[in-house]
Order: C-alpha cells, then sequence, then structure tokens
C-alpha cells in the first residue's frame, strides 16, 4: 500500500510540472546564433537551469564539435546523469520515510528533488543520444530547450507506444480516482469500527446492571443471569480503573482468595521477586497503596502456616504484584516459597494491610532509608512516584554488605538517570577486597547530614532489620528530626512462638487471661504475650509476624489494661474501639478478649 501511494504521489507531481508547462505551448523562435544563446541563457538560469558554463548553454557558443570537445561534453552528460540517478534515489527515499509518518511537507520535497533528479538524467541522456547520432552542437540545444519548454510536436507514435499525452493523463486520474475512494472507504470502515466498539461497551455496562420491572420492588435484589465464559472473558479484558491515591487513611476494601505465580525472578543470591497474578483475568482482583503488603497463607507439614511479605511493585501495574522474598535459614515460609514454589503454581492470599504507604500527598519531600530486603516497600514507592512524574525530591538510602547483596540495584541506578529528583545513596558493610568505590560502613549520624540538606524538614521511612531502625532513629533524634516525621516498619523473619517447657519452672504469673468465646483462662506469665499464652491453650488467633506490623493478630479487649512495646499496625479508629494487638499484649492484671 506505501508504495501504491508514493507512486501516486510522484504521478500526481510530475503531471501538475507537465499541465503547467503546456501554457507555455504556444512561445515563438526569434532570433538565431548568439542572440538565441543569450536568451536561452538568461530564461534557463531564471529557471533554475545551469549557468552558461554548463551543458547546453554552452553548446550555442560552438560552431561545430572538435573530438576533445566532444569527449568533454560525453562526460558531462555523464555526470548530469549520475547527479540525477542520485537525486531521484534521494527524493524517493524521502517521500518513503515522510510517508510513514505522514509528513507532507518532506512528501513534497522528495516529488522536487525527484523531478529535478529526472529533469537532469533526461538532459544528460539526449545530449548523449544527439552525439551519438551526429547532430551539431546548436541542434543539440535548441532541441533540448524546445523540449523543456514543451516547445516539440506531438508525437503520435510515441503517444501510442508508450504513456505519455492523453493516456498517460487519463491512466493517472483513474488511478488517482481509485486511490481517493480507496482512502474514503477506509475511513468510512474505521468510523464503523468505532461506532461498533462504543456500542458494545455501552450494552456491556447495560448487562451488567440489573433489570427491575415495573411494579416490582426495586429494593429486592435481582440475581442477573449467568454469562457464558464468552461474555465472561471479554469483560475480563477490561482492566479496572485506578484508584485516587489517599494513603492518609488504611483503605478498607480487603480481599482474598487465589493468586497464580506467574514469574520469578533471582534478584541476588537467596533473593527471588514472585510476582503473582488472576488465574484467569487479565487485571488483579484488587488495588493497593505503595507500601502495602499481602498476607500468603501455606499448608507446610500438615498446617496452616501465614508470613506477610511488602509488595515490591507499583499499584500503577494493573497486571500483576511482586513480592521480593529472601531465604532465611530459619524461615520456614521463606524456604518453602525458595525451594518448593514455582511458576504456575497458585497460592492463597489476603489483604493489602499496612500504614506504612507515601503516595506523594503526605509530603514535599521524602527521605527513604532502607537495610538488605527491607528495600522492597521502599521500591514500591520508588515506582510508583517515578510512575506518575513525582517531581519533588527522593533521597533512597540503603545499606547491606557487599554488591551481591544490592538489590534492584541496575533499576534504581536506570531510575537515578531518568529521574533528576531521585538521589540514590547506597553504602557496603563488607566492601574490602570489591571493586566497590561507593560508601563504605553502616549509617551514621555524619552521612545523614553529609548527604541530606534540611534534614529536620523531610519526611522519613525507615525499614529493616530491628537492629539497624533502632540505631537510625537514635541518630536522626539526635539530628533533631520530629518524631512524627518518621515512619518505621520491622523487618525480618517472623519471631517464634516462645517454646514452654513443661518441666522448667514458671514464671511467676502477675494475672489471668479470659478467652471468653473460647471458655479458656489461664494465668499470664511474666514477659509473656497473650498471643503466646493462646498458643499454649490451642486458641486460634490469626498471626503472621508477630511484631506488631502487620496487624492479624487483633482482638477486642473487652475488660482490663494491657501494655504494648510496638501498635504501629493500629489506627486511631482500632485504638478507639478497644482493639489490641496479641502478639504485644502483655498485662500486669486480669484481662478479658473478644476470643
Amino acid at each position: 500500500m506505501k508504495n501504491v501511494y508514493i507512486l501516486v504521489l510522484l504521478l500526481f507531481s510530475v503531471t501538475t510540472g507537465w499541465a503547467q508547462d503546456h501554457e507555455k505551448h504556444h512561445s515563438s523562435e526569434k532570433g538565431s546564433g548568439n542572440a538565441m544563446g543569450e536568451m536561452m541563457d538568461g530564461m534557463m538560469e531564471k529557471m533554475g537551469a545551469p549557468k552558461p558554463k554548463d551543458l547546453y548553454p554552452s553548446l550555442m557558443n560552438l560552431p561545430e564539435l572538435s573530438p576533445e570537445k566532444r569527449l568533454e561534453v560525453l562526460e558531462q552528460a555523464d555526470q548530469r546523469m549520475k547527479s540525477g540517478t542520485t537525486l531521484m534515489g534521494k527524493g524517493l527515499d524521502q517521500i518513503a520515510r515522510a510517508t510513514s509518518r505522514d509528513g507532507y511537507a518532506e512528501m513534497q520535497e522528495g516529488v522536487a528533488l525527484t523531478k529535478e533528479g529526472l529533469a537532469r538524467f533526461d538532459s544528460g541522456l539526449a545530449a548523449k543520444r544527439a552525439l551519438s547520432e551526429g547532430k551539431a552542437p546548436r541542434k543539440i540545444a535548441l532541441e533540448w530547450f524546445k523540449r523543456e519548454m514543451n516547445l516539440l510536436p506531438p508525437d503520435p507514435l510515441a503517444d501510442q507506444g508508450r504513456f505519455g499525452g492523453v493516456t498517460f493523463h487519463l491512466f493517472v486520474i483513474v488511478l488517482l480516482g481509485a486511490f481517493s475512494a480507496a482512502m474514503i472507504g477506509m475511513y468510512f470502515f474505521k468510523m464503523k469500527r468505532a461506532a461498533q466498539l462504543l456500542e458494545r461497551l455501552t450494552s456491556q455496562t447495560a448487562v451488567d446492571a440489573p433489570e427491575v420491572k415495573p411494579g416490582e420492588n426495586e429494593s429486592a435484589q435481582v440475581v442477573p443471569p449467568a454469562k457464558t465464559p464468552e461474555e465472561k472473558s471479554e469483560k475480563l479484558t477490561i482492566p479496572p480503573s485506578f484508584p485516587v491515591m489517599k494513603s492518609k487513611t488504611q483503605p478498607e476494601n480487603k480481599w482474598s482468595g487465589r493468586l497464580r505465580v506467574c514469574r520469578i525472578f533471582d534478584e541476588t543470591p537467596g533473593v527471588k521477586t514472585f510476582r503473582l497474578a488472576s488465574e484467569d483475568e487479565v487485571a488483579l482482583p484488587f488495588t493497593y497503596y505503595p507500601g502495602q503488603f499481602l498476607t500468603l497463607s501455606l499448608k507446610i507439614g500438615g498446617k496452616t502456616v501465614r508470613r506477610s511479605y511488602t509488595i515490591a511493585s507499583t499499584p500503577t501495574q494493573l497486571h500483576y504484584c511482586a513480592l521480593t522474598i529472601k531465604r532465611e535459614e530459619q524461615g520456614l515460609v521463606s524456604r518453602y516459597l525458595h525451594d518448593e514454589i514455582k511458576e504456575g503454581d497458585v497460592l492463597e492470599v489476603s489483604g493489602p494491610n499496612g500504614k506504612f504507604t507515601f503516595t506523594g500527598e503526605e509530603s514535599d519531600s521524602l527521605v527513604l532509608i532502607s537495610g538488605g530486603v527491607g528495600i522492597t516497600p521502599m521500591m514500591s514507592v520508588v515506582r510508583y512516584l517515578t510512575d506518575i512524574g513525582w517531581t519533588k525530591d527522593i533521597y533512597f538510602l540503603y545499606c547491606c554488605r557487599t554488591t551481591n547483596d544490592f538489590i534492584f540495584r541496575e533499576e534504581l541506578e536506570q531510575l537515578q538517570e531518568r529521574h533528576g529528583n531521585l538521589h540514590v545513596f547506597a553504602t557496603m558493610t563488607r566492601a574490602a577486597g570489591t571493586v566497590w568505590m561507593g560508601l563504605k560502613g553502616r549509617f551514621t549520624a555524619q552521612l545523614f547530614s553529609h548527604l541530606l540538606p534540611d534534614l529536620t524538614e523531610r519526611r522519613y521511612h525507615v525499614c529493616g532489620p530491628p537492629e539497624m531502625m533502632v540505631a537510625v532513629l537514635e541518630m536522626l533524634d539526635s539530628l533533631g528530626v520530629p518524631k512524627e516525621q518518621v515512619k518505621t516498619e520491622a523487618f525480618g523473619p517472623a519471631r517464634k512462638p516462645k517454646v514452654v517447657d513443661d518441666e522448667a519452672p514458671r514464671q511467676a504469673a502477675t494475672s489471668v487471661v479470659t478467652f471468653k468465646k473460647s471458655g479458656k483462662s489461664a494465668s499470664l506469665g511474666q514477659g509473656q504475650t497473650v498471643l503466646d499464652l493462646a498458643d499454649e491453650l490451642g486458641v486460634e488467633i490469626d498471626n503472621s509476624c508477630r511484631s506488631g506490623q502487620c496487624g492479624l493478630c487483633r482482638v477486642k479487649l473487652l475488660s482490663g489494661k494491657v501494655e504494648m512495646e510496638c501498635d504501629d499496625s493500629l489506627t486511631d479508629e482500632d485504638k478507639a474501639q478497644g482493639l489490641v494487638l496479641a502478639c504485644q499484649a502483655t498485662a500486669n492484671e486480669d484481662i478479658e478478649v473478644d476470643v
């Protein structure tokens, strides 16, 4: 189709040029010799033809051609033919390139180049032919001039034997008409397709809404008819609308179900990324905020085990979410995921949960400080902010052992190159003997002061091993950073329940815990949590991290008071309703919980 389009443009341009030249068809020949040569020189120069020193005007000044001059003219004719071929090639290439992007001005320039090249080639060819036939120089020049001005009489035989004259013009008109009809047909075809698509989407929306007949109770629920697999697949190809990111309150909509492991990637030795997608839909069945986590429920050794992992991908990626997980030697679930789970497996998932989020609305600048696999919530935030084009400052500080443990290193380098507001600083604690030329050692207050301008005015997100987080929080406090500007999330393997030795003496009981729904009660030892005691009694309480971060072990406190080392996963509304974290709750008095 492109080649036909180019040919039509060329034919149309050449035909237009010839039609314009026909207006000069009735010019008369006056004078001869040098007078004729001067007239031709002036006219040809105004028309852009070669100056008198070039091929044809120079022939007017020669009575006869000497052998040497004949060779010179032949050489000039060859050069004109070569230059004409080059110009035609350039013109056709320019037309082809311009056609692919609808560059009409460039197309016209290409047509002009092609016409100029064709004229040069034709003039050189005519000169060589005239010389080969033994014509006089003046006659050669006069015939060339007449041909350029379309003053030669028409040749009926030539008109019958080749494309030209009336036959050629009729052919071009028919070709242009067919081309125009094809373009109009394509236009109406596209408009018809667009109308059908709009009608299809509109009708689909109408089918999804239940119909209420007149006279029926409009409040009654009408169950729509079941859709066929074909109708279901059509609907599933439409991704859900992207949610408005408002992380100041945790989203209320939770989801639970099955997700398919569509891809698994090795990030570093001992760290893998698991991409989770819907089983049969194009898009995920839920949305989430950058920094939230999902909870996996796995059957391991005949028991259901739950663990929570932060989502490392960005909410702008609607077709999958990614969990980047480190294989812990003592981690039951992480070892199972690394060693047993493969692409195509299906996992039980619930969520999203968590308040360790940032969407760009909470502050005009952000500092992300992380260590080890604690980088995962930071990557979700950075990927999201760069995706939406957030232009405020982002400082990304990361600490790990060696360059082999630097998770997402290449991606962070690329993001920093493309986004001038992202400043990445990494430090290695075991850089000796490696090629690492960057920062070395653990985080220090001096390092923060050096890297972070106006550090007391920024918002901080800190995530990593507990020891690192304690040290970082102390440094920020010593530098005068307000505590309300620092958000944290502990990262690491789940804390194991305390093992109770029946033969060992129990710690002195300080209170009695009554589990109302279970009808069980027992003394709570010194430092023992409500969740630890529930494990001993066989009382089921959902839990995952056992560090106060995931919030799955929330229970309602009916009477008494408890103390909690960490309550980050509880909202103000949760606290107002009397909810506590069983994994953190200890008590010095009798309490009752609704479990």
